[in-house]
Order: C-alpha cells, then structure tokens, then sequence
C-alpha cells in the first residue's frame, strides 16, 4: 500500500531510539499517523515541527497499518510561528481541534483554510477571526453546524444580533429582544450582511460563541476539557488586537 500527498505536521511523539511517530493533516486523508525513521536526527527535527507544511509519501503492508512516512519539507513556517504568541498557541489549537475529528477521515478544505490561518496567525487583525472561522468549520464537520444566514425566528437576512443557544440559529434583534438576556451575542463579522472586520468586543463574543457550542456538543459528551491552547491563543489574539487598536489611535 502506497499514496502520496501533502501534509501539514501537527505534532510527533518519540518511537524507540531514533524514529517518532508524526501526526500530519493531510490534503486528500484527513489527519494521519505514521512512523518516521531516524525522525529524531538533527536533520529531519527541524522539519518535523507544527505547522511546517511537507510532501509525504505513506507505505505500509495494510491499509489498516500504521505505515512509515517519507517525508520531504516544502514550506518551513515553524520558526516564524514561534515568534508570535497566536502563532505557539494558534497551532497547537487547531491541531486540538483536528484531532476530535475521525483519523483517516478527509476534509480537504479543513487542510485549506489551515494553510491560511498558519500563514495568517502573525497578523493580529486576521489571526482571532480566521480562528473562530475554523472552530465553525470543524463544528460543521463534526455535525453540529451553526445557521448564521438567516433569523430563525422570521427568515430576515439582516439585522442579525443574536445565537439562539439551543438550536444554534442565528436570530434577528427585534425578535430576540424579549429574550435578549438568555441569548448568545452574534458578532458582526459573522454576518454576511454586515460585512465588518472584527474589533475586541466582537472577537470576543465570537470566542465565546465557538466555546459554548464546542463545550456543549463535543466536550461535554465526551468528556473531555478544551485544549489549554485554545486559552493562550484567546488571550494572545485579544491582547494583539488590543494593542493593534491602541496604536491606531494613537497615529490619528
């Protein structure tokens, strides 16, 4: 058994004396495991970092096997993801949430929209949205999607201010008014109509959409905590945007 393809690394575990065991994100196969010889050389460690983006070649006896990988690096962005904090914590999120997803499974636009975010995640005024966008698309890979398009209520399209939490719709602000209290907010930049870069008010709201609604369908029922990452990250990409916004208005 044999394939090729690319591959984003997400993590390695030591294997014996010399090899590890690399967790890749792959284009065509979804998130896979494989054996990497000598991967513990001065060599190959530089290349095996998360987040570096490589060609990969897959053999093993069995499909079902865990396989070796031939690895060859095509874009090194580790060295420059570990100079911003959203990049060391941003990473190792998305390769937490990655991992609640079936191994072996595919989902080629997940391997995507990873791409640009890890290219993205240096830049404060991208990093925190392009994220909450990736929570949403692996909350819709996983069955759980939420309905952001239109008022659950009265099918408008606009004016869209609230997240009902129980159906996961969004809702429009006159008719979720009388239960504004038990609503979850809807960040403008989550809505089509608006159009609008998010700010530290709105980014905010939208990390606490993703982590109700992560907590309650996938944490929750299986029992498990968030990615600790995912608090650093948080913290790093609001405290960057907020000192985005203090330069800027300082420059006016």
């Amino acid at each position: 058994m044999q394939w090729h393809d690319r591959a984003i690394i997400l993590g390695v575990r030591r294997h014996g004396e010399t090899s590890v065991i690399a967790e890749v994100m792959t284009r065509e196969r979804g998130r896979y495991l494989g054996m990497v010889r000598s991967g513990r050389s001065r060599s190959m460690q530089p290349v095996l970092q998360p987040g570096n983006e490589v060609e990969i070649t897959w053999r093993a006896r069995l499909d079902e096997h865990l396989g070796e990988f031939r690895i060859e690096p095509l874009t090194l962005r580790a060295a420059r993801l570990m100079e911003t904090a959203t990049g060391v914590y941003g990473v190792q999120a998305m390769g937490a949430l990655l991992r609640l997803l079936p191994e072996r499974d595919p989902h080629p636009h997940l391997f995507e929209a990873l791409e640009v975010i890890l290219d993205n995640l240096h830049n404060p005024a991208d990093a925190g949205e392009l994220f909450v966008r990736f929570e949403l698309a692996v909350l819709n890979d996983l069955g759980f999607g939420l309905d952001l398009t239109e008022c659950a209520a009265t099918g408008a399209r606009s004016d869209l201010a609230y997240v009902s939490p129980k159906s996961g719709r969004a809702v429009s602000r006159t008719a979720g008014a009388p239960w504004a209290d038990k609503m979850l907010l809807l960040p403008p930049f989550l809505n089509s109509e608006e159009n609008r870069a998010a700010d530290i008010d709105s980014l905010n709201a939208a990390f606490r959409l993703t982590a109700f609604f992560l907590h309650r369908h996938v944490y929750e029922p299986r029992g498990v905590e968030a990615a600790a990452a995912r608090e650093g990250f948080v913290h790093a990409a609001l405290k960057a945007l907020k000192t985005v916004a203090a330069q800027d208005g300082l420059s006016v």
